[in-house]
């Protein structure tokens, strides 16, 4: 069993940066794959990023890549979110979640994922 914690969200002018992270509690969290999703008020869930659990595959949405960076620091059970030039369209709430199954590439549907974390509040105001 897995437990993630996320942490960092907040409310950020647009063109503002934050950073999220994740932390996650076991003893195999450097065989998880990680990614992020969100989830705006009346829509639906969906991908944001996503590494592997060796951390040399890396995929982003359309709509994040070249603002967004993910990374991960298997020492301390931790992945992170980096988010510059941030927009009011990536308002949602923000969820870490884990695949344990060794799965590489990453997967980028959240039914690649087994564990979930509780979500963390971004809003980004005009």
């Amino acid at each position: 069993q897995v437990q993630l914690v996320e942490s960092g969200g907040g409310l950020v002018q647009a063109g503002g940066s934050l950073r999220l992270s994740c932390a996650a509690s076991g003893r195999t969290f450097s065989t998880y794959a990680m990614g992020w999703f969100r989830q705006a008020p009346g829509k639906e869930r969906e991908f944001v990023v996503a590494i592997s659990w060796r951390g040399g595959n890396k995929f982003y949405a359309d709509s994040v890549k070249g603002r967004f960076t993910i990374s991960r620091d298997n020492a301390k059970n931790t992945v992170y979110l980096e988010m510059n030039s941030l927009k009011p369209e990536d308002t949602a709430v923000y969820y870490c979640a884990a695949d344990s199954t060794l799965r590489v590439p990453p997967g980028t549907g959240a039914w690649d994922y087994d564990y979930w974390g509780q979500g963390t509040q971004v809003t980004v105001s005009s």
